[in-house]
């Protein structure tokens, strides 16, 4: 059992840090230009497709730590931990649900809206804002499930 109860955690490691990559690749790389400009960079999100690294790497997220906290229950120390970074993934989850996709939707559309640039730039640079601070609580989760890892499985 500690054997798969290990394994379990590497994968949700493993599977997190690839959550994280995409935040940083993101933030970094793609949303500056995208939300920099809007309406004009719309046309950048009919080329861009990130949303299908979001859809696949969230299911592998959700189902790792699941099954990590099933096969780490009787290990307190581990449920616990692990218990912290799924409650802030839950969070994290809804508001993404409630105000980042619809923002992001929005944003794809706005080359048709009627609302002007100045409010557009203003819309993106609020959105990658609270996007840096979802960042930031998704890699202080992170620090739980390391914590997990070094405690003792007796």
């Amino acid at each position: 059992m500690t054997r798969a109860r290990d394994l379990s955690l590497a994968i949700a490691i493993v599977v997190w840090a690839t959550l994280l990559g995409g935040i940083v690749y993101s933030h970094i790389v793609w949303f500056p230009p995208y939300l920099s400009d809007l309406p004009k960079t719309a046309a950048l999100a009919q080329t861009i497709h990130d949303e299908h690294f979001w859809l696949a790497i969230h299911p592998p997220a959700i189902l790792s730590l699941i099954a990590a906290l099933a096969l780490n229950w009787k290990l307190r120390r581990r449920r616990n931990l692990i218990a912290i970074t799924m409650a802030i993934y839950a969070v994290a989850i809804v508001t993404t649900a409630l105000y980042f996709v619809p923002e992001l939707i929005a944003f794809r559309n706005s080359a048709s809206s009627s609302i002007a640039a100045a409010e557009w730039y203003v819309r993106g640079q609020n959105w990658q804002h609270l996007s840096w601070t979802r960042g930031f609580f998704c890699y202080v989760a992170f620090i739980p499930l390391l914590l997990a890892w070094r405690r003792e499985v007796h």
